[in-house]
């Protein structure tokens, strides 16, 4: 399929049943419910944790297809374990999907993730996804006595041999950055044989194609800027998928959003939390002042933040899905302080509202082609 602004890209027709729509968060440390916006009231890492997994059972409650749990290590967030999160959440869900956001494998070993994440599977019967990736923060690096001059090595290393982790197989594996093994079994071994693995990219065209060589799911985190200045990377990804022989595979998305019944209210309960937390980024990394005109430019069509009304962001997510050629779109729904009964409310819209709509939106299209 062409699109109306380049024809000449070929972008795969999206079956409207193949859709699904998740979450994804970072644990972030929140307000006390009935505080003061932003007055430093803060739930302790372990309410944050508990209400978390609460989350997670309303987000299985309304239908939704994924929960991700991120992993930092920082005083803001409140995960630094997120598989033991995740059995949590196993044990209370009966049908979402569950899995990382992702597991930052350069600081971690490839058989010690493996084994965990089989566990997560065996507890929540075979609904184990794991999402790797090298991470936006690197505070796990010292922490973990790793040197951040071996960031590129230890990531290729560790994902080659989570490759071979994934054939139900005895593994052989050499590199530099750890032991071999030679016909080593690791356990507990998957029910299916083994774990569905994304790579997750954050605009490396690098990435993109390390992740077709092997012949891993794609998972874009488009977290600003334009949706649409990502679509080069999964044209890149789909012809490095042919030209490795590897068969078609998945591409997903990742953006920041929050539901509320209009616009207006959704832009306002979101805004003092989004400035809070991008400025304390911007202090970190040397950004300047985040200004409301920012933060409405995200927020339109063309931009990364998917916050409004359920029709509002049904449709940007209707939009960017084609506009990829993605069969998945999983919100960040936690966004600095952002008070436990707001979230609350934002899943509950977007599952029951938001994900049917965008179902329909692009059953529509089909229809009417």
């Amino acid at each position: 399929m062409a699109t109306a602004t380049n024809p000449d890209r070929i972008v795969p027709d999206i079956d409207p049943a193949a859709i699904q729509l998740g979450l994804d968060t970072f644990g972030d440390v929140t307000e006390r419910p009935g505080s003061t916006p932003l007055a430093g009231e803060h739930l302790s890492h372990a309410q944050t944790i508990r209400n978390l997994v609460d989350q997670a059972v309303l987000a299985d409650e309304v239908g939704l297809d994924f929960i991700g749990v991120g992993e930092h290590h920082r005083v803001d967030f409140a995960v630094s374990a997120p598989e033991v999160v995740l059995g949590a959440i196993a044990a209370r869900t009966e049908n979402i999907r569950m899995g990382s956001a992702v597991t930052v494998l350069s600081s971690d070993d490839p058989v010690r993730v493996y084994e965990r994440f089989a566990t997560v599977d065996a507890l929540s019967n075979g609904r184990a996804e794991v999402i790797l990736g090298r991470g936006s923060f690197t505070e796990s690096f010292p922490l973990f006595g790793l040197d951040l001059a071996d960031y590129e090595v230890l990531f290729e290393e560790k994902i080659n041999l989570f490759s071979e982790l994934l054939k139900d197989e005895a593994v052989s594996w050499t590199g530099t950055k750890r032991g071999a093994l030679d016909q080593q079994w690791v356990y507990p071994r998957p029910e299916s044989g083994t774990l569905k693995t994304w790579v997750g990219v954050g605009g490396s065209p690098q990435s993109v194609i390390r992740a077709a060589h092997y012949g891993m799911p794609l998972f874009l985190a488009i977290i600003g800027g334009q949706p649409a200045q990502f679509a080069p990377y999964s044209d890149l990804y789909r012809r490095a998928l042919d030209q490795f022989g590897q068969a078609p595979q998945p591409i997903a998305m990742h953006s920041p959003g929050f539901v509320a019944a209009t616009d207006e209210e959704a832009l306002e309960i979101l805004y003092p939390y989004q400035e809070a937390q991008t400025n304390q980024l911007g202090r970190e990394r040397g950004w300047g002042p985040y200004t409301k005109e920012q933060y409405f430019a995200s927020a339109a069509e063309d931009g990364a933040l998917y916050v409004g009304s359920p029709e509002t962001v049904a449709r940007k997510i209707a939009r960017n899905l084609r506009l990829l050629g993605a069969t998945r779109f999983d919100m960040r729904y936690s966004m600095g302080l952002l008070p436990h009964e707001h979230m609350m409310s934002s899943i509950g819209l977007y599952g029951r509202e938001v994900a049917p709509m965008v179902r329909e939106l692009l059953a529509s299209e089909v229809a009417a082609v």
